[in-house]
C-alpha cells in the first residue's frame, strides 16, 4: 500500500494561539480524502502545511515520500492547488493566465485548450478573469490546478456557493482525475459531497480530528436508534426496531405488498458532527 500523504502528530500555533493539535492521517495514492469542518477549524492551515506554504510547529508531514517543509520547485510540478484566487491574475484572460502558468511549470501550451475544454471554459478563453462569474472562476481555478496533470490535487471548498449544475460538473471532473490516478485532498463542509466523493474522511473541530474513516462506516457507528422507517401504500408511516417481533411485521408487509419505501435510520455526517461537537458543520 503506497501513500501519497502521511501526517504524524502535526501541530501548529499562530503566536500563542494553537490552531492544530496532534493531527494524524494517511492517504493512499489515487484516493479521494475529505477533510470536513466548519470555518476556522484549521482545514486551510493543514493544506498550507502539506503544500509547503507553512512549516508546522510540531510533528511531521510527507507528500509523495518527501517532508513538506523541504518541498522544492520540481516537487510543485506534481501538486495542483485550488484555493480562493490562488494563482489567478485578474487583468489577464483565462488563456493568458494558463499560458503564464505553463511557462512557470514547463507544461506545453498545447495543453491549455484541452484543459479549458475539460472545465467547460473553451468559449471564455479570451475573457478576463475579473469578468468571470463565481462558477466560471471556480472552473478557472480548477483548470489552473489540473493543467500540469498533478499527482496530488488539493481542493479547498471547490463547490462553495455554486449552483447544483456547476457543482455536479466539478464533481465529475474530480472523479475523472481520480480515475487517472490523481490523489485528491478535498476540504468541504458539504456532507453530501464528502459521502459521494471520498473513500475516507476526517472530521475536524477546533484544530483536532474527532472522527476518521469511511463516511458510511462512521454513520453506521453512530446509528444508536437502529430503526427501520417504512412508508406504506396506504399513506401511513411505521417505525420498527430490530426485534424478532418487528422483523415478522416487515415480513408480513412484504408478503402483502404494502411497503412503498423503506429506509434505515443511520445518521448523516452532519448529525454525527452535531452529536460529537454540539455544533453544525456550516
Amino acid at each position: 500500500m503506497e501513500h501519497a500523504i502521511k501526517v504524524h502528530n502535526l501541530a501548529h500555533n499562530f503566536g500563542e494561539k494553537t490552531v492544530l493539535k496532534d493531527i494524524n492521517f494517511e492517504i493512499e495514492k489515487g484516493k479521494v480524502f475529505g477533510l470536513l469542518g466548519p470555518s476556522g477549524a484549521g482545514k486551510t492551515t493543514i493544506i498550507k502545511i502539506l503544500t509547503g506554504q507553512l512549516v508546522a510547529t510540531n510533528g511531521e508531514a510527507t507528500l509523495l515520500g518527501k517532508k513538506t517543509s523541504t518541498l522544492s520547485g520540481d516537487d510543485y510540478k506534481n501538486i495542483g492547488i485550488m484555493m480562493d484566487n490562488f494563482g489567478l491574475y485578474e487583468r489577464m484572460s483565462c488563456y493568458d493566465n494558463l499560458k503564464f502558468f505553463c511557462k512557470i511549470t514547463g507544461v506545453s501550451v498545447s495543453e491549455i485548450d484541452i484543459v479549458l475544454q475539460k472545465v467547460g471554459l473553451e468559449e471564455a478563453a479570451k475573457t478576463l478573469v475579473s469578468d468571470l462569474s463565481k462558477g466560471m472562476r471556480n472552473r478557472m481555478l480548477l483548470a489552473r490546478a489540473i493543467l500540469s496533470t498533478p499527482k496530488v490535487l488539493f481542493l479547498d471548498e471547490p463547490t462553495s456557493g455554486l449552483d447544483p449544475k456547476t457543482t455536479e460538473e466539478i464533481h465529475h471532473l474530480i472523479q475523472n482525475m481520480q480515475e487517472m490516478g490523481t490523489t485528491v485532498f478535498l476540504t468541504t463542509h458539504n456532507m453530501a459531497e464528502a459521502e459521494k466523493l471520498c473513500e475516507n474522511i476526517a472530521l475536524l473541530n477546533e484544530g483536532e480530528i474527532i472522527e476518521y474513516g469511511n463516511p458510511k462506516d462512521i454513520c453506521r457507528k453512530y446509528n444508536h436508534q437502529k430503526q427501520l422507517l417504512i412508508h406504506l401504500y396506504d399513506g401511513s408511516d411505521v417505525v420498527l426496531g430490530h426485534t424478532e417481533e418487528d422483523m415478522q411485521k416487515v415480513k408480513q408487509y412484504l408478503e402483502e405488498n404494502q411497503i412503498e419505501t423503506i429506509h434505515s435510520s443511520e445518521p448523516n455526517l452532519e448529525t454525527v458532527f452535531i452529536e460529537l461537537t454540539g455544533r453544525k458543520l456550516e
